[in-house]
């Protein structure tokens, strides 16, 4: 097995976060459900954006934010999803690539605009999305870079994108040439309504040989179709050999070879926004997982990722996680 170029390369939405603050009577004026992934049209996504305030606008999506984190680290890292020939598509390319991740897409014309996603964030920390997928679910086996996977010691899978056959059909052709080439496979569920809509799906592919699963808790106890968390970890021990589950201000259970190692929620004064926590919780365990670092080490990189990602507006790091963690002595 050859020694890969890329610590990380993910496949997923390629979706430009427009960032703003709102109170808790806009979302009600919008219809938009609080702490959720809302789904809206060409239409809505226009309405809103008009009455926003003043936002950030940078690139975005689940699994970009992860490689994202993974950058700052000072990993090596690569992206793979969809855009178009337009101005937010020029926003997206300019600005992942500017934080040193690889993303080669090319822009196609006359079709969906590129997709894009309206994140409020409340007073007490809360994110509520506001989204219109656009191009990025039509993602298909034609926009993968085979050569990035082969190249990449793990390859890491959104699972919103589970929306669509082409998607779907691209994530069994990833998988297919990763394994081949002897690379770690990682999941993330991404949400429990997901989850809902894919149960079985989601089930086959963990057990044909997912290499890491990532769940939170409501995302893991919908899967098993439980209330009980200790009942979904019990589930996801037997289906996986490594299952990473976040659960929130209670910390994280890593379940490996018979084992169950917990972490502490990295301590935080105030949580100002909760949109990336669990994409960079990701980052920070894949980089140390590609790394070779211990389980422990792997999880406490994680915890403090998303700690620095909820001290502040918006999903990319404002501190250098490479700076945080080696302040802690956790990496060198």
């Amino acid at each position: 097995m050859t020694t890969p170029r890329t610590d990380v390369t993910s496949i997923g939405n390629a979706i430009v976060d427009i960032i703003g603050r709102c109170d808790d009577a806009f979302l009600g004026e919008i219809g938009a459900l609080k702490g959720a992934m809302n789904l809206v049209g060409a239409d809505d996504i226009k309405r809103i954006y008009d009455r926003m305030g003043p936002a950030i606008e940078i690139s975005g999506g689940s699994a970009a934010n992860t490689v994202a984190g993974v950058a700052s680290f000072g990993g090596k890292a690569g992206f793979m999803g969809k855009i178009a020939d337009d101005d937010f598509g020029r926003i997206f390319t300019h600005d992942i690539r500017s934080i040193g991740v690889l993303f080669s897409a090319d822009p196609v014309a006359n079709t969906e605009p590129t997709s894009r996603s309206l994140i409020l964030v409340t007073p007490d920390g809360e994110r509520t999305m506001n989204t219109y997928l656009g191009i990025s679910t039509s993602l298909d086996s034609t926009q993968l870079d085979l050569e990035l996977i082969r190249d990449s010691a793990i390859l890491y899978l959104e699972g919103y994108l589970f929306d669509r056959e082409g998607a779907k059909s691209a994530f069994r052709d990833a998988v297919a040439v990763a394994r081949t080439a002897g690379r770690t496979v990682a999941l993330s569920l991404s949400d429990a309504f997901c989850v809902d809509r894919h149960r079985s799906e989601f089930l086959e592919l963990i057990r044909s040989g997912i290499g890491i699963l990532f769940a939170n808790e409501s995302e893991i106890t919908s899967l098993y179709q439980t209330t009980s968390f200790d009942a979904a970890a019990d589930c996801a021990r037997a289906d996986t050999k490594l299952a990473v589950l976040t659960r929130s201000a209670k910390g994280s259970v890593i379940l490996a070879n018979g084992t169950s190692t917990s972490i502490a929620a990295d301590p935080i004064t105030r949580v100002v926004d909760t949109t990336g926590a669990g994409d960079l919780y990701a980052a920070g365990f894949l980089f140390g997982y590609s790394r070779n670092y211990s389980l422990d080490v792997c999880g406490r990189l994680a915890s403090l990722a998303a700690a620095e990602i909820i001290s502040h507006i918006g999903a990319r790091p404002e501190t250098s996680l490479a700076v945080l963690a080696a302040s802690k002595g956790l990496i060198s």
